[in-house]
């Protein structure tokens, strides 16, 4: 064999496994992005040309190659956009291999992923296949007979200047291709690995690498003596598509006896995987009325055998469509691409919504009797267009509104439209193109019916129109579809009528303003504020009345309107404002139901001079000497301009000493100033009368009496106080007096306090017991009958007070109270005599004592002496005289004889009984 045949077995054999390895590439394509392979081998040759292809790497972004960049890190070799990897210009490998790294980008995410390109020198096959071996030496040789068991895969030897030499690089093995779903039977030999040295020693065989000693472990195995390598068990392509292993020789002792050959191991694809559609269920959509070829959607399937053979080659076609309307193939399948286009015409929403097409995807390149098949489902919608427009259900429709009403609904407009309901191409639009110049009503549409409602926006008047004529048309939210036309059903007739309706009396001129001077005489009349009924086709009569007159100076006729003044108008009155006085009638008709509308009157009034000027202040204080001050005078007027000022001062001539001791002076046309005209004029009150005439036609005057309090003045001209008083008219020696009264007042009433503090506190702190020489009760009266001997005691008389009176007994402190008032605890119950009724409040204060004497142990003796030392501030008893009275001896006091022993005296005594 020559050198030119032997590199092109080579290139053959690299081809083969071209193809094998990136057909496992392309299998394993998934829609994971990335390359299919972490690292690419090819065998190349060692003279390499420019622009020469030398393998091709896959990379899957799932979007197709679209966006894919590709880079390497060598400046001697580029990628393609399809993958392919080229030499830049014309290189000679110099080593055994060239490794180096292709990375692809994705410019819309900018991720980036890498591989690794290894790039295998194969030698000619020539330098070992036309040489013969020396005498008892084993040369290299590759035995290519079949079959792949029988193969011979030797270390090579070379010559040196003596004899054989090893050169710097040994030979690379051509790739081992192991078809995947082998049957058997297992172990089953691929390849014989030997080395020439077997004959002088004996040699140990060993592989290492992914399949062999790493996992997935013992895939192949090695007959350690005689070198014949076996696959295990049947290979999966799609589980891993190559292997990349080592051999060894080594001797007895573990020592190497040549260096490492590399091993690669390609699985060739066969088609055991069926195309894999990526969803069950697809759904797409078309518009209705779309022309023939207009996509509508694409369905994809996946292989995972090789897709540069026929068993990863997927073809698509339609298996049927349901409905078969209008026609049975209303769409077709690309049969690569799996795009879905219509075929033919005459889709209509209206008709069929909804195609269910099923989509058979087969392998093979489509060849149902050898690929395989799976199917899925297209579910295409057809979308609605605007290519029906809204119709009228009737021509002419009719309504009625009564009149000076908004925002009624007078009509509705019923349309028919066939378009999906709630879309823009069923939304219904309304206008009015005639009938309605003024604008009287609008059209609305319905969101739930699409019904159009005829509304009034503008009030309507009978007595103008009686009735409205409206020409209304229909159209879509959307457009029409193009080649579609407007039907003449789009168009209707609608007629109102208008009810007549009592409407309320106006006044033309509201609101009304009349001028006239004030002070006309009662009963003048001032106009005719008259109101105008609009139901003209109605026989009505107005009456009128006030609904606000605040002066009640006005009278209206209730029959014609016409205003007279009830009373004299006064422009000074506190109900003008801006000297316009105002008052609001009522004007009724006698319609059913009554209606009534109201006007106002404004009356300008035009000012006279009807009032006099008055003088400001009426009191002031001047000096005694005119030197130091005087009064400032201010003349107001409750007329206007021209009836007030400028005002004329003047002093009467009657009394004479007005002008002997006052004179005035002018200011300026409002104020002027008042002073003493003699050197001093004694302290005291005056009244100075002045004249003040103001500028009216005819002028109006009026006497002011100011009254002036003369007083004397310190240096600052300010009145003292003791001038003050001087003034008022009382001389220095009363003033003195009536100091000296209020002193000694006072005096008298700061110890009368003290003595009423002083008498309490004694009141609080006497004994129960009075010292003898201090006790007088024996000079009034001194009892030596039985029950005599207890001491004298002083009793508390509240009991002959009213009952409300005894709170300050009852609320004493236990250490102040005396030893003779009553106890405040609880009394023994005694049977109580009956009592006789005897009128006044004395007699009743008199019955409880007794019964409290009575019902009370603790109560002193009848014959002990009693003191009163306090009797109270009065009783509403009245006197109580009359029991010592002579003239109630025609009273009955036989009832004393009941009150027991105590009142046995006064029984006697009143009674008619004798004395003990």
């Amino acid at each position: 064999m020559t050198a030119g045949s032997g590199v092109l077995l080579v290139l053959l054999s690299l081809s083969g496994a071209l193809r094998a390895h990136n057909g496992d590439l392309t299998a394993r394509e998934t829609c994971k992005a990335g390359f299919s392979e972490e690292d690419y081998t090819a065998l190349i040759s060692e003279n390499i040309l420019e622009g020469e292809r030398l393998l091709k790497v896959t990379f899957s972004s799932c979007l197709g190659t679209k966006g894919t960049r590709y880079e390497t890190n060598s400046l001697d070799f580029k990628v393609e956009a399809d993958g392919t990897v080229f030499a830049t210009r014309e290189l000679r490998i110099p080593s055994e291999q060239v490794a180096f790294t292709v990375t692809a980008w994705d410019r819309q995410t900018a991720k980036r992923w890498d591989a690794v390109v290894r790039l295998l020198v194969a030698q000619p096959s020539s330098a070992h296949s036309t040489h013969k071996p020396e005498k008892g030496k084993q040369s290299a040789a590759l035995d290519a007979s079949q079959p792949p068991s029988d193969m011979l895969l030797p270390w090579p030897q070379h010559r040196n200047a003596s004899g054989l030499r090893r050169q710097k690089r040994d030979w690379v093995i051509p790739p081992i291709n192991v078809p995947e779903n082998s049957r058997g039977p297992f172990p089953q030999q691929l390849v014989r690995i030997r080395s020439d040295k077997d004959n002088d020693i004996p040699i140990r065989y060993s592989i290492t690498g992914v399949g062999a000693d790493q996992p997935p472990m013992e895939v192949f195995s090695i007959d350690s003596m005689s070198g014949r390598m076996y696959v295990t068990r049947p290979m999966d392509r799609e589980e891993r598509a190559s292997y990349h292993l080592r051999a060894h020789a080594v001797d007895m002792n573990g020592n190497k006896v040549e260096n490492p050959i590399d091993l690669y191991i390609y699985v060739i694809d066969m088609n055991d995987n069926r195309p894999e559609f990526i969803n069950q269920v697809y759904n797409g959509s078309v518009d209705e009325g779309s022309k023939p070829g207009t996509y509508v959607m694409t369905i994809t399937a996946n292989d995972a055998d090789d897709r540069t053979t026929a068993n990863g080659m997927v073809r698509y076609r339609i298996v049927t469509q349901t409905p078969q309307s209008p026609s049975q193939n209303m769409f077709t399948i690309n049969s690569e691409t799996g795009d879905i286009v219509t075929v033919a015409a005459g889709l209509d929403r209206e008709k069929v919504q909804q195609y269910t097409v099923i989509v058979q995807a087969t392998d093979m390149e489509g060849n149902l009797n050898y690929g395989l098949s799976n199917t899925a489902t297209a579910i295409i919608t057809v979308t609605d267009v605007n290519d029906n427009p809204p119709e009228f259900t009737a021509s002419t429709y009719a309504g009625e509104v009564p009149e000076n009403q908004v925002e009624v609904v007078v009509a509705n407009l019923t349309v028919m439209d066939r378009d999906q309901p709630h879309s823009p191409n069923w939304n219904a639009f309304y206008r009015i193109l005639s009938g309605d110049p003024s604008g009287h009503f609008s059209i609305r549409t319905d969101p739930v019916t699409n019904e159009g409602m005829v509304t009034v926006v503008k009030a309507v008047d009978y007595e103008l129109n009686r009735a409205f004529m409206l020409t209304v048309m229909v159209s879509n939210q959307a457009p029409l579809a193009s080649g579609i036309q407007m039907s003449f059903q789009s168009t209707a007739g609608v007629t109102i009528s208008v009810m007549d309706i009592n409407e309320a009396p106006y006044f033309p001129s509201n609101h009304k303003l009349i001028r006239l001077e004030e002070g006309v005489p009662t009963g003048t009349a001032l106009t005719t504020f008259s109101a105008v009924d609009p139901d003209r086709f109605m026989q009505q009569a107005v009456r009128y009345s006030k609904l606000s007159d605040p002066a009640n100076w006005l009278h209206i006729n209730a029959t014609n309107g016409q205003i007279t003044t009830a009373t004299v108008l006064d422009r000074e009155s506190l109900y003008i404002r801006n000297n316009v006085y105002e008052a609001t009638f009522l004007a009724a008709d006698n319609g059913i139901p009554p209606a009534s509308g109201t006007g106002t009157l404004q009356i300008y009034l035009i000012d006279i001079n009807d009032n006099a000027p008055e003088l400001l202040p009426k009191e002031a204080q001047i000096c005694e000497k005119p030197s130091l001050n005087a009064i400032n005078i201010t003349a107001a007027d409750a007329d206007v301009d021209p009836n007030i000022g400028p005002y004329v001062f003047e002093l009467p001539f009657v009394p004479a000493a007005v002008r002997k001791n006052w004179t005035i002076t002018r200011l300026n046309g409002d104020y002027a100033q008042l002073s003493l005209r003699i050197l001093y004029l004694e302290a005291g009150v005056y009244d100075v009368p002045i004249i003040v005439t103001d500028s009216g036609n005819p002028p109006l005057s009026n006497t002011s009496i100011i009254k002036v309090k003369v007083c004397p003045c310190d240096e600052n001209g300010d009145c003292t106080t003791i001038g003050a008083v001087a003034a008022a008219g009382l001389g220095t020696s009363a003033i003195v007096a009536i100091l000296i009264c209020i002193v000694i007042l006072l005096t008298m009433v700061l110890l009368f306090v003290v003595w009423m503090k002083r008498r309490e506190k004694e009141r609080h702190t006497k004994q129960l017991l009075i010292d003898p020489e201090d006790d007088v009760r024996d000079n009034i009266l001194k009892y030596d009958e039985e029950g005599g001997g207890e001491e004298d005691q002083d009793y508390d008389l509240s009991q002959l007070q009213q009952p409300e009176a005894m709170e300050h007994v009852l609320s004493k402190a236990p250490g102040v109270r005396r030893m003779d008032e009553r106890p405040v605890g609880a009394e023994p119950q005694y049977p109580v005599r009956p009592v006789v009724p005897h009128p006044g409040d004395i007699g009743d204060f008199i019955n409880e004592g007794l019964r409290a004497a009575d019902n009370d142990p603790t109560a002193p003796p009848y014959d002990s002496l009693l003191v009163f030392d306090y009797e109270g501030s009065g009783s509403t008893a009245g006197s109580v005289s009359s029991l010592n009275s002579s003239s109630s001896g025609d009273q009955d006091y036989d009832y004393l004889n009941d009150w027991g022993p105590r009142f046995k005296k006064l029984a006697d005594m009143y009674g008619g009984g004798e004395e003990d």
